[in-house]
């Protein structure tokens, strides 16, 4: 990890050994996620089936008050 954060970063692993903390972890990790996700968003390789769109609609109708069980 630190070798993919120094080459993103341009910056000597070193320095992130005696300079970086937990934030920088976890900044990197999500830019990272973000750009395999575009990335896999372009070549249509994203799952949509992990999103049901009724159930989605049922947790906002329950959160709104409208429960339509």
């Amino acid at each position: 990890m630190l070798d993919a954060m120094g080459k993103r970063y341009g910056t000597l692993p070193s320095v992130l050994l005696n300079k970086a903390d937990s934030f920088d972890l976890m900044v990197f990790d999500v830019a990272v996620t973000w750009e395999k996700y575009q990335h896999d968003k372009a070549n249509k390789k994203v799952d949509q089936s992990m999103y049901d769109q009724q159930e989605l609609q049922n947790l906002m109708d329950r959160v709104k008050g409208k429960s339509n069980k």
